[in-house]
């Protein structure tokens, strides 16, 4: 059935069952409309949520190339059957990413696989009611600025310092959320560095915090950063 045929129904499909293929129009109104949900679904995955240019990209992109797939291996399962195994050789070479962005880019392949189908307005649908879900989810849980509290803490300490207790209270006192993730030796072995990844409750206390863990190392070198974007990228 032609898009442009008469008393259609904006929920059915717009590929027709008995059409030897897809014809060109259909083709380029579910990659338009696929892109165009992609751009959508990742400048709202942006909202309150640090993020990679790669990461923007590619939940750009993701939907419409889920969806050229499914378009051209609908109906035939041999070609279904060869995808498979092809996208079965295909893993990310990087660090595992965080839980909201395996969900994000499960909704952009979802959207992508109901355009493929032919189903514009449920994909629309889907796309803009799990996409309002994850911000409202977001807003409340994550924070006010949450991203721009996340921060990454550098201390130097003498070798005889035992640090595993020494830095909690004041860590506490001042941070939501910390976390050693980092311990090794520099200058010969006679300094250990610590890196902790935080999230301050307030972004103005950097100074105070600093200070209070000078008094505690003996004044050595202590340094907070924005959190390396490297650890969050997917």
């Amino acid at each position: 059935m032609d898009i442009l045929a008469a008393k259609i129904n904006i929920f059915d499909t717009i590929f027709s069952p008995t059409a030897q293929g897809i014809a060109p129009l259909n083709f380029v109104i579910c990659l338009l409309v696929s892109i165009a949900l992609g751009f959508a679904l990742a400048f709202l995955y942006t909202y309150k949520t640090r993020y990679t240019k790669s990461f923007f990209i590619t939940l750009s992109i993701l939907p419409a190339v889920v969806c050229v797939v499914i378009m051209m291996v609908n109906g035939q399962i041999g070609a279904g059957i060869a995808v498979a195994g092809a996208f079965s050789l295909v893993r990310f070479r990087s660090a595992p990413g965080t839980a909201k962005e395996i969900v994000a880019i499960f909704l952009a392949m979802g959207t992508g696989l109901i355009l493929g189908m032919g189903y514009i307005a449920y994909a629309v649908i889907f796309a803009i009611v799990l996409s309002v879900v994850m911000m409202i989810l977001t807003a409340v849980f994550a924070g006010k600025n949450a991203h721009d509290r996340a921060k990454t803490l550098k201390i130097t300490i003498p070798e005889d310092l035992n640090y595993s207790m020494v830095f909690e209270p004041v860590l506490k006192e001042y941070a939501s959320t910390f976390e050693l993730v980092n311990v090794k030796t520099t200058n010969l072995g006679s300094l250990f560095k610590l890196t902790y990844n935080l999230t301050l409750k307030d972004a103005n206390t950097e100074k105070a915090l600093i200070d209070e863990l000078r008094v505690r190392n003996g004044n050595l070198e202590v340094s907070i950063m924005q959190q390396e974007a490297a650890n969050l990228e997917l």
